[in-house]
């Protein structure tokens, strides 16, 4: 029950975050462009420590890709995703639930 509400909530925080990047940056803003705007020096840093951790085929299959992407994907996907962690952890809750009231 405490795992579906704290989703909801990143879920909510998630999807507002998404619209208002959505409404209120210009609509050919890719997430490069706008961490860029944040803090300039970050790729940098970012491209040494993928690519110390994890390598040069995940920067360029996996980070890149989304770097392209418009700034409010991102947090659109988070909120997706939490909302399904939410709605599926209060589901196997209300299931314990009924079990333990049958028995």
């Amino acid at each position: 029950m405490l795992i579906s509400r704290a989703f909801a909530i990143l879920a909510a925080i998630f999807l507002v975050v998404a619209f208002s990047l959505f409404m209120l940056t210009p609509e050919d803003l890719s997430l490069l462009q706008g961490l860029n705007r944040v803090n300039p020096g970050w790729l940098t840093h970012l491209h040494d420590g993928v690519r110390h951790g994890l390598g040069n085929a995940v920067w360029a299959r996996a980070v890149v890709p989304v770097l392209a992407r418009p700034v409010w994907l991102v947090p659109l996907c988070l909120g997706m995703i939490c909302v399904g962690v939410a709605s599926s952890s209060a589901g196997a809750a209300d299931a314990g639930e009924r079990s333990r009231r049958r028995s």
